[in-house]
């Protein structure tokens, strides 16, 4: 964002909500407050969660496939802190996934059932954060394929004709949330649903200890100064099919 854009506040509560990223736990990471807040006020919320998390420990000898059913369970609590009631999972390789057409027409499906108003993804465009975080590339692999699921695949005819045989017809977007930013230009107040962020975040036991808490706060404090709160979440939005002016 622009050093004198000044930064918008949203405030619109969408109907529906779909939220698309790579593994169990992304979502408390960067969009649980706002989720809270939203399903608070009345919103309906999908959780589509790409990979399997099967890469999620280093820990030698590790029983892989008892590490999936943890994350998928952990990631189902942490939903449910949230208001969240539908999670689905597509099963992908977790560390070694690509935006493959498979994988795009998976998410258009998903897209095409939910119907949602808002769906929010990882920016594909974020590589480096700072000088500290390198993004992982699943967070850019889900995050291409969610975006092109969006646009162009979800709302048009020709594209995966096999869903219109499956009976999913087209499906237009309201706007696009992206999470995980370097070019925030939307905050969420999330002061009164921090604590169940923080909650759902330390649900995944198998990812993240009680320490992750101070962080969390840390960081969304410094979104908060953006918009005069005390916690808030930053997102790069995008209206694609904006509501028609009121009639006066």
């Amino acid at each position: 964002m622009a050093e004198d854009a000044k930064p918008k506040i949203a405030t619109v509560t969408p109907g529906k909500v779909l939220v698309i990223v790579a593994h169990a736990d992304d979502i408390e990471f960067g969009a649980a407050g706002s989720i809270a807040r939203w399903t608070d006020e009345g919103a309906q919320v999908v959780y589509c969660i790409v990979t399997d998390g099967g890469a999620g420990s280093n820990e030698p000898g590790i029983d892989l496939a008892e590490l999936v059913r943890s994350r998928q369970a952990e990631q189902c609590e942490a939903a449910e802190i949230a208001g969240v009631h539908d999670v689905r999972f597509l099963g992908y390789a977790d560390g070694s996934l690509q935006p493959t057409m498979e994988l795009r027409r998976d998410l258009t499906r998903v897209i095409r059932e939910v119907k949602p108003d808002r769906v929010i993804i990882q920016d594909p465009t974020t590589v480096l954060v700072e000088n500290t975080y390198i993004n992982h590339p699943d967070h850019r692999a889900a995050g291409e394929a969610a975006l092109y699921a969006v646009f162009p695949s979800s709302e048009t005819r020709p594209i995966f004709p096999e869903l219109l045989a499956e009976g999913h017809e087209p499906h237009h977007v309201k706007d696009l949330y992206l999470t995980l930013t370097t070019k925030p230009d939307t905050y969420v107040d999330v002061t009164k649903t921090m604590d169940r962020k923080v909650k759902a975040l330390l649900a995944h036991r198998s990812q993240v200890g009680p320490d992750v808490e101070k962080m969390l706060r840390e960081w969304d404090s410094e979104d908060g100064k953006k918009i005069d709160c005390q916690y808030a979440e930053s997102f790069r939005v995008m209206v694609l099919h904006p509501d028609p002016p009121a009639e006066e």
